[in-house]
């Protein structure tokens, strides 16, 4: 059991901490949270895409009232479920004229059997509750029966270039940045986001040589507690190799047996092993799939999906011909949010998006990096033949700075720069 003393102290300093050297924090675009739903709040993602800051953000809110506890705490290592109502006293006997209270858990799942207690808490005692934890343990899917019902998952992601923009202190809001003088400032940025992605500190990061390091501490951290120690992986190697292939894979398809069958020869290792590593990949939000569009589930499934990366700033990028493939990257994680369902055409063309929203509505979406004489004709036809296979009268092509209105075909074309289109969508 831990020492009421010792919680005090911790409760005390995390409020200073909080108010007085944490700065004004980005409101997070897409974050929707229950009014007067008696819900456990939970914050999910991959691994330092601001879900603490989310944390932050309430808590400067609701200074009066708030509760912040971080789990990684090294104070807090012998922390365990019973000690929770140790920690609700502590909390109020430093503000007992408090009726009513929030508590944030930061890496809630350090501590096993959290779920009754906030249920608990939530539903009876007139405190509202907002945890984050690692993706692996707190996405939806993997929620305990306790909370099932109970919760409310909210997903984080690393920044979008609207975001990453917000954190430099430009106005989105101001439509004239898309044009003039300002179009090439704002180039610019979306140059740099190309290349780093948008993990917030990454984004904040003043040179070059700090982004590179970050980056890497990034996916030594993931590699390491997000996937060896949190799924308790023997073999590092195999998954290292995966990983590398993976992360050089991204807007492309990539066919575990083929996997298989290239390295098989080369060390030891099983399918099902393969199999079983690249689903924690999945589970752990580092990568995402896209399955081919069909009527049937095998036939989606019989086909290779294509690998996108949960942000750009993981991708081992070769040459600077990637730049199609990391527009193609970021256009997927965009559509993602707005989007319940994505899917990649391939019958006699190729179109590199289909999405179905939660109404039903179909749209399609093309990227090239540049419409040129040697690959307009197939970016387009693929483009049409996806509508004309959806009875869709319009679709569009993102590009790196082209923009034109064509109707070819009975299919209104709208052809943007991606980063203009960022600017609209999020």
């Amino acid at each position: 059991m831990i020492s009421k003393q010792i919680l005090k102290e911790i409760i005390i300093r995390n409020r200073d901490y909080i108010l007085n050297e944490i700065p004004d924090i980005l409101p997070r675009e897409g974050i929707h949270l229950p009014e007067k739903l008696n819900k456990v709040v939970i914050f999910y993602g991959v691994r330092r895409s601001g879900k603490s800051y989310i944390l932050y953000d309430i808590f400067k809110k609701n200074q009066e009232k708030s509760l912040y506890i971080d789990f990684e705490d090294e104070r807090l290592s012998v922390f365990e479920v019973s000690d929770f109502e140790y920690l609700k006293e502590a909390f109020f006997e430093i503000n007992p004229q408090l009726k009513t209270a929030v508590f944030l858990f930061d890496e809630i799942q350090n501590i096993k059997g959290w779920e009754k207690f906030t249920r608990r808490v939530c539903e009876r005692g007139n405190i509202k509750v907002f945890v984050t934890g690692s993706s692996s343990k707190v996405m939806p899917k993997e929620i305990q029966t306790a909370l099932r019902g109970r919760s409310w998952s909210v997903e984080v992601c690393p920044f979008s270039f609207r975001e990453a923009l917000k954190a430099k202190n430009i106005d989105i809001g101001n439509k004239d940045i898309l044009f003039g003088r300002s179009k090439i400032k704002l180039k610019k940025y979306f140059s740099e986001y190309l290349k780093w992605g948008g993990f917030p500190e990454v984004v904040l990061a003043e040179s070059n040589f700090e982004k590179r390091k970050i980056i890497k501490e990034y996916l030594e951290a993931m590699f390491f507690k997000d996937l060896v120690e949190r799924f308790n992986i023997t073999n590092t190697h195999l998954l290292s190799v995966l990983m590398e292939n993976l992360f050089s894979a991204f807007s492309t398809k990539f066919s575990l047996n083929s996997f298989y069958k290239h390295y098989k020869q080369k060390f030891p290792f099983s399918k099902d092993t393969l199999f079983l590593y690249y689903k924690h990949l999945l589970d752990s939000m580092l990568i995402f799939e896209v399955r081919k569009f069909a009527e049937s589930t095998y036939k989606r499934l019989r086909n290779p999906a294509k690998i996108y990366l949960a942000d750009v700033a993981l991708s081992k990028k070769v040459t600077s011909m990637d730049s199609g493939r990391l527009m193609e990257n970021i256009t997927f994680l965009v559509l993602r949010k707005k989007r319940e369902d994505i899917f990649y055409f391939e019958e006699e063309k190729e179109c590199d998006f289909i999405t179905k929203d939660t109404k039903g509505k179909f749209s399609a979406y093309q990227v090239s990096q540049e419409l040129s004489k040697e690959n307009e004709e197939r970016e387009i036809k693929g483009l049409i033949s996806a509508c004309k296979r959806l009875s869709l009268s319009r679709g569009t092509i993102l590009t790196e700075d082209q923009s034109d209105q064509r109707k070819i075909e009975g299919i209104n074309i709208r052809i943007i720069p991606v980063w203009r289109w960022l600017c609209e969508a999020g």
